[in-house]
């Protein structure tokens, strides 16, 4: 015969059933929890509460960016829209939600 026969060998060690050997388990799962809330949910959140409180506080004459890189003079602002003059009586309808950048005064004069 080419094959040697299995013998079933002692039993094992008994399984660490400490408190220390269940956290140990469960460290590394803990500790890329927390380095992922402090790198990409908590800065998420930041921004999100920065962006909420800038759309927020919009108000007629105001300057802005939209998503799409239009800049205007915000004309109107109500629930949901902002009315934005692009150009001298040429107003566009934008949600507020797509408005990224507020700038500071007269920027638009200088461009």
């Amino acid at each position: 015969m080419f094959i040697s026969n299995a013998y079933a060998q002692a039993a094992p060690a008994a399984a660490d059933t400490s408190l220390m050997g269940n956290m140990s388990t469960f460290l590394p799962l803990i500790l890329m929890f927390v380095v992922m809330y402090f790198l990409m949910i908590r800065p998420q959140q930041k921004r999100a509460k920065e962006q909420k409180s800038m759309m927020d506080a919009l108000a007629k004459g105001d300057e802005v960016v939209t998503a799409g890189g239009i800049l205007g003079k915000v004309v109107k602002v109500s629930d949901s829209y902002v009315t934005i003059d692009i150009a001298n009586n040429t107003p566009i309808v934008v949600q507020k939600s797509s408005i990224t950048t507020l700038l500071p005064k007269d920027t638009l004069k200088s461009l």
